[in-house]
Order: structure tokens, then C-alpha cells, then sequence
């Protein structure tokens, strides 16, 4: 029972640690994080994203157009630009350690502890990636409702709303979070056994170790 949860949980985790970080990927480049709709026209619709922003137009289709400059941007955009690239940077260490630290993986198998330890790594990375993805866009998300219901902006004024990749973003923290997390419960769990041919090959290279200090201590 121990071994099919163990096997379940990390397949489970990688799973989950590799679903999250394409959808962070995808929401680092989207254009959809902030959502204007124009009364006056409704045939165009403005959306903007951590790199540009882009008018939809009914005739024209999409345009879009890269921010100028980076320090010109709100504090929210330019520490979710950093935490987002943060994020999809910690997301591809947390799967490159974790896939070598799986038991189906065959190489290292008789390293036990150290593929236990690659496991637990690549599941904190995971954990860590969520984190970085979840706390820019619940930033921006934070600001956008701030600015919707400012009182001091008059009521005539269109005001931004919650885009697709806000939503997207947050699906994608909380699937890395819990693949961390899953990776971090497998390696807690306890080990597979190894195969009986797997065994027998690794009992026969200690036995020839053994045999090679003997003979080195003898000839001494």
C-alpha cells in the first residue's frame, strides 16, 4: 500500500508541478491580465498584460503594442514581471530535480537516500514557483479591484477588470504548490523495494567491492 502511494503521489506531483508551470509560462506572456470594456464603443475592448497592451477591434482584430519602458510601469507590473520570470525559472529546476529523483527513473536506483533528497529539492522548487505565481497576480488582482471601486475617480471613467490570465495564473500557483507538495509527501513515504534482478546486481557489485579490499589489505 505504502509503494502504490508512493508511486501515485510522485507521479501525481510531477503531473501536477508540470501542468502548473506551462499555464505560469502562459500567463507571464498573455496579454490578459487587465480587462476595459468601453461603454461608448462597444465594439473595442482594451486588455493588458506584464509586456503590452492590445485593443481588440471588431474590423481591425487585435493590435498590440510593447510597453516603452520599464521603470515608467506601476510597481505591481514590474515586480510581477520579476516574480513571474522567477517563478517559470524555479518551476524548470523544480521538475529537471524531481524526474531524477523518481523511482521509475532507473538510473541511481541503488541511491536511495540521494534520489530521496532530489525528490524533496524538486518538490520545495515546486512549492516555491507557486508562490512566486501566486502572490503577483493576487497583487495585481488586489490593485485592480482598489482602482474599480475608488471613489475619488469619477463614475464616467471606464475601469480595468479581472483578465483571463489572472485566473489562469492562480490555477497554475495552486497546481505547482500542491505538485510540491505531493512530491514532498513521496519522499517522506517510504522507499520501493528494487527489483530482484536490479537487487541481485547491486548485491554482486558490493560483494565485488568487498572482495577487492580483501585483496587490497591482504597485499599490503
Amino acid at each position: 500500500m505504502a509503494l502504490v502511494f508512493r508511486t501515485a503521489a510522485q507521479l501525481a506531483g510531477v503531473s501536477l508541478s508540470l501542468l502548473g508551470w506551462v499555464l505560469s509560462c502562459l500567463t507571464n506572456y498573455l496579454p490578459h491580465w487587465k480587462n476595459l470594456n468601453l461603454d461608448l464603443n462597444e465594439m473595442e475592448n482594451w486588455t493588458m498584460g506584464l509586456w503590452q497592451t492590445c485593443v481588440i477591434q471588431e474590423e481591425a482584430g487585435m493590435q498590440c503594442k510593447a510597453f516603452d519602458s520599464f521603470l515608467a510601469l506601476p510597481a505591481e507590473l514590474r515586480i510581477s514581471r520579476i516574480l513571474m520570470f522567477l517563478s517559470n525559472g524555479l518551476g524548470f529546476l523544480g521538475l529537471l530535480v524531481s524526474g531524477f529523483g523518481l523511482d521509475c527513473l532507473r538510473i541511481g536506483e541503488s541511491q536511495r537516500d540521494l534520489k530521496r533528497r532530489l525528490l524533496i529539492l524538486g518538490g520545495i522548487l515546486s512549492w516555491s514557483s507557486g508562490i512566486s505565481a501566486l502572490v503577483p497576480v493576487s497583487w495585481v488582482a488586489h490593485t485592480t479591484v482598489q482602482e474599480f471601486w475608488d471613489e475619488t475617480i469619477p463614475d464616467i471613467v471606464p475601469r480595468w477588470e479581472f483578465g483571463e490570465a489572472l485566473f489562469l495564473g492562480w490555477f497554475a500557483g495552486l497546481s505547482l504548490v500542491l505538485g510540491g507538495c505531493l512530491l514532498n509527501c513521496a519522499a517522506c513515504s517510504s522507499h520501493a523495494p528494487l527489483a530482484s534482478g536490479h537487487y541481485a546486481v547491486a548485491q554482486m557489485q558490493d560483494d565485488h567491492q568487498q572482495l577487492e579490499t580483501r585483496n587490497t589489505n591482504l597485499k599490503n
